[in-house]
Order: C-alpha cells, then sequence, then structure tokens
C-alpha cells in the first residue's frame, strides 16, 4: 500500500512539473523558453507544410504534382513575368519623363483642389497620388519624410498617407496590363472603382486614429512652407534630359520587374495549383502546367450567389485575383492570361480585378513596413482593417459603375 502510495506521488509530482515547464514556456519566464515555443511553432509549421503538399500528392500523386509546380512556376517566369517587366520598363520610363517635363506637377495641381473635400487631406497631398500611380507604394514613404511636405498635414492625416498612397500604387502598370490584353474598357471603369475605395480606406484610417489617438489631431510641424518646393530638379539641355529620363525610368520599370518575380512565381504558382483542376480527359492529372486541386473553386462555389451579386463574377474561379492581390498586386496580374485561356473573363471582371488590384495592391505585405519608417507601428491592425475595407468597396463599386455604364 505504501510502495503504490508512493508511486502515486511521484506520478503526481511529474505531472505538476510537467504544467510547470509548459506554463513556463508560454510565459517566457526563462531563458530556454524560446527555445521551446520555437520548437512548437515548427511542429506546427511541418504539420501545416506537408499537410498542404500531401493533399496535392494524395491527389495528384507526388511526381506529377512537383512537375506542375515547376511547370507553371517556369511557364508564369517566360510568358507573364517577362511580359509584365516589359510594361513596367517602359511605363517606368513615361513616367519618369512625366515627371521631368512637369506633367507630373501640372497633374498635381489639378488634383489639388480635390484633395480637402475628399480625402480631408491639404492639397499637397495630390503629389503622393500622382508618385504612387505612377510607381508604387513606397513611394509616398518618401515624401513623408521630406520636411517641406510633412508641414502641410496633421499627425491623424500623415498617417493615413499609407492608405492613400498605397490605393494607388501601381495603378499605371495595372492599368497598361489590362489594356494590353484587350479590356480597356474596363480598366477604365475600374480606375474610378479604385477612386471609391481609396476614399473610403483613407478616411476611415483617419476615424480609426482620431477615436483611438485623439492628440495626433495636431499639426506636425510649425510654419508655413513653399508648396513649389517639391518639385523635380531639371539640369542639362532638353535632349539629355529626355535620355537620361528613360534610361533612369526604365531602370527603376526593372526593378519593379524584378521585385514581382518571387510573389509571382510562388504566390501566383500556389494560387493557381488551388484553383484549377485536372487538364487530361476524364478528370486525369497529367502533370502539366497549371493543374491542381480546385480548393479555391470548391469553396467560392458554396456562396458564388454572394460574388455574383458584389462584383458580377460567373465563375468561381475568379475570386483567386483578390485573394491574390492581398498579397502582390503583380502575383494576381500574372493570373489574368490563363483566366483568359479558360474564357472565364470579361470587362467586368476586369474592372473589379483593376479596382481590388490597384486599391490593394499587396498592402499586406506594405502596410506593416510603411508605417513602422514612418513611426506609427501601432496603427498597422487599423491601417490593414482600413484597407481591407477600402478594397471590397472598391470592386463593388466597379461591379455597379460597369453595370451603369453598359446601360448607357
Amino acid at each position: 500500500m505504501k510502495i503504490r502510495k508512493k508511486k502515486t506521488l511521484e506520478y503526481a509530482r511529474y505531472v505538476e512539473a510537467a504544467f510547470r515547464k509548459i506554463e513556463e514556456i508560454f510565459k517566457l519566464k526563462n531563458p530556454l523558453s524560446f527555445t521551446g515555443k520555437r520548437s512548437l511553432e515548427a511542429i506546427v509549421f511541418l504539420i501545416i507544410f506537408f499537410g498542404f503538399f500531401g493533399l496535392l500528392a494524395t491527389r495528384m500523386t507526388l511526381p506529377k504534382m512537383l512537375n506542375t509546380f515547376m511547370q507553371t512556376a517556369y511557364h508564369l517566369l517566360m510568358e507573364t513575368v517577362f511580359y509584365i517587366m516589359a510594361i513596367c520598363v517602359l511605363m517606368g520610363a513615361i513616367s519618369k519623363l512625366l515627371a521631368e517635363f512637369g506633367v507630373v506637377r501640372l497633374l498635381e495641381n489639378i488634383l489639388r483642389p480635390l484633395m480637402r473635400p475628399l480625402y480631408n487631406l491639404p492639397g499637397v497631398a495630390a503629389l503622393g497620388a500622382v508618385m504612387t500611380f505612377l510607381s508604387d507604394n513606397p513611394a509616398i514613404i518618401s515624401l513623408s519624410k521630406d520636411k517641406n511636405f510633412r508641414q502641410y498635414f496633421k499627425k491623424y492625416q500623415l498617417v493615413s498617407l499609407t492608405n492613400f498612397g498605397t490605393a494607388f500604387g501601381m495603378g499605371l502598370v495595372v492599368i497598361a496590363f489590362m489594356t494590353s490584353q484587350g479590356f480597356g474598357k474596363g480598366a477604365l471603369v475600374g480606375l474610378f472603382g479604385a477612386l471609391v475605395g481609396s476614399i473610403v480606406s483613407t478616411r476611415l484610417m483617419q476615424r480609426f486614429t482620431l477615436k483611438n489617438f485623439p492628440e495626433l489631431d495636431e499639426p506636425v510641424a510649425e510654419g508655413a512652407g513653399d508648396e513649389q518646393q517639391i518639385s523635380f530638379k531639371s539640369e542639362g539641355s532638353v535632349f539629355m534630359r529626355f535620355l537620361n529620363s528613360i534610361l533612369d525610368g526604365g531602370k527603376d520599370g526593372v526593378g519593379i520587374g524584378l521585385a514581382i518575380i518571387p510573389g509571382v512565381l510562388v504566390i501566383s504558382t500556389i494560387v493557381m495549383m488551388l484553383t484549377f483542376g485536372p487538364s487530361g480527359t476524364g478528370g486525369v492529372y497529367e502533370g502539366v502546367a497549371y493543374e491542381g486541386v480546385p480548393v479555391i473553386t470548391w469553396a467560392a462555389s458554396k456562396i458564388q450567389v454572394v460574388f455574383t451579386w458584389l462584383f458580377g463574377f460567373e465563375h468561381p474561379q475568379l475570386i483567386s485575383f483578390p485573394i491574390t492581390a492581398l498579397g502582390a498586386v503583380g502575383a494576381a496580374l500574372g493570373l489574368v492570361p490563363r483566366f483568359i485561356a479558360e474564357g472565364i473573363i470579361d470587362n467586368n471582371a476586369i474592372a473589379v480585378f483593376t479596382a481590388m488590384g490597384m486599391c490593394w495592391s499587396g498592402f499586406l505585405s506594405t502596410h506593416t513596413a510603411m508605417l513602422d519608417s514612418m513611426g506609427y507601428r501601432q496603427l498597422i491592425s487599423k491601417a490593414i482593417a482600413a484597407h481591407a475595407v477600402g478594397g471590397l468597396l472598391a470592386g463593388i463599386a466597379a461591379h455597379w459603375l460597369f453595370v451603369l455604364v453598359s446601360l448607357i
């Protein structure tokens, strides 16, 4: 009886020690806690990783799954990425020319009166919209750090520039790409949809910021400045300025083109493998590009009526574009040629794609870095929530605007 009682006490001590260790790991009370937490994270990652690829391999077989993965990435690189890069180079050169010869300043002056009534931002913010439209999201960061630019803003307005600028990121490239695919009408309507989304996102961000941090309702800096100081220096002859602009702009375009390669090859490949099914007759997998297990399509088909009413999508596969645009709009563009080949896309879908692609433009992967660089890390969740709503409303607005245009 004493031996049994002694063993029971030993078991109780072991259980107590185990629970104490678990508590220490999660509360990070000792140096070994971090190691334990990282081990748990590694185990969870391995379960998800092998579960994901195990699902694909079970349906497709391992050799065909690996071949499809490689073939899809290769085809995207050769058929889509280099095409988008070429557009980026050309648009980069054009953007630099517009800046060099004063067109950007002219556009800024035209748009300046709209900033206060639409976005509750000072007129100089128009420069941010033009610059991000011609290039990419991070362009707004360099402006927000310019002392002469910052002094026109209150602090909560300056923070909302992350949402404002992101809503126009890579806009010229997106519109040029959609137009080159033969959907200029849809792209133009999508531009207006993105404007709606940008207004909603910027205003919501300002509202969230003031509600949670009312102390930010004060000027960034005191004193008045000269808006004309925010300009672009032009030196040399007209010919040299022209030549330098197209070369420098093209170089910037190459940088953007290179930056989208990981997103297109990794994100788009995975999304496509979860969107399209087998290409062989009778549902047989052949291990070629653009095959997969259509999990996204299956899930979207269950609530297809919602997507049809909100966005006018007639095919559940189309929801893959907005999902991909959350992380990288360049990767989302990689889906469009395949949709065209499948014959499931029209001008309405392009309008929605353009609006949501421009407005979101990979904000999940950029908002954190942008706000962190501006020194407002505590507002990251607010910015993401506001921009998620803005992007959804951009797509809805684009769809119903296209319906209205089609009736006229």
